[in-house]
């Protein structure tokens, strides 16, 4: 379900009712715990937390236009999807979360490659989301993503 709201308020305003309130609140844990330097933007069709190029100028490899994406937010049909691409690129973060998210008692971790779904919209581990937020900063983020993707 990709939005096409050009700005992160009408982004929750296109939102049905029962996805408002546990999206803000996944917004909020993110933006209060998120290293300085992320950017928050409508980016791809969901809220993103960039690299904005007034600090990393290159931007993102397969379209330098757009800032370099860390994190996203998407509300999508069945489930509110959380897009972390240092989980997806960092092997130790992703054990971390994985052993993390078991140790909580949670249930069963529904998880792609970057995309973490929750069906049960009232039982997102914001905790959780929390502590990941603080695992990478803006400059670790960089140095992994050259290191990784960029060639």
């Amino acid at each position: 379900m990709k939005s096409t709201a050009t700005d992160i308020e009408a982004y929750f305003d296109g939102l049905p009712i029962e996805r408002k309130a546990p999206m803000q609140a996944l917004y909020k844990t993110i933006t209060d715990h998120l290293p300085k330097g992320f950017e928050p933007t409508m980016q791809y069709g969901m809220i993103s937390f960039v690299v904005p190029h007034s600090i990393y100028p290159d931007g993102y490899h397969c379209k330098p236009t757009d800032a370099l994406p860390f994190l996203s937010i998407a509300s999508q049909k069945n489930f509110i999807a959380l897009y972390h691409m240092g989980i997806y690129a960092d092997a130790a973060l992703l054990q971390w979360f994985t052993n993390a998210y078991t140790s909580a008692a949670i249930g069963k971790l529904d998880m792609g490659k970057s995309c973490i779904r929750f069906k049960k919209v009232d039982k997102i581990p914001m905790e959780l989301i929390a502590n990941l937020c603080t695992k990478m900063t803006v400059k670790d983020w960089i140095k992994l993503y050259e290191k990784i993707y960029k060639k």
